[in-house]
């Protein structure tokens, strides 16, 4: 499954890095903290979180992340939205609490 199938079944906004919408979705990780996701999201997940600055975009470069979603309305600052169209990196959002889009993005990538 691709980012873009994960937006259209997901009913997710995507706010920038729309070339990164074809690359393939492997599982997702649920964390606000950078390190943790540094040190335990796998290549090929989408990122579920609250942060939107522009540290979120290293984190996912150095990880290979498929994504990175949004949570709660957030929307991505300026800086980070250059850099996402930049590397091509998919920010989308959702205005639904990070447990909810974390259990429709787990149900989804489980019955693909």
């Amino acid at each position: 499954m691709t980012v873009d199938d994960v937006v259209k079944t997901l009913n997710l906004k995507v706010f920038c890095g729309e070339e990164g919408l074809s690359r393939q979705v492997e599982n997702g990780y649920t964390s606000d903290l950078l390190s943790d996701v540094m040190g335990h999201a796998d290549a090929g997940s989408i990122w579920i979180t609250l942060q939107s600055h522009i540290n979120i975009m290293a984190v996912a470069s150095l990880k290979e992340l498929a994504g990175i979603v949004l949570v709660k309305g957030n929307k991505p600052d300026e800086d980070t939205i250059r850099q996402s169209n930049i590397e091509g990196m998919p920010i989308l959002g959702t205005d639904l609490e990070a447990f909810e889009i974390t259990g429709r993005l787990y149900q989804l990538i489980r019955s693909a």
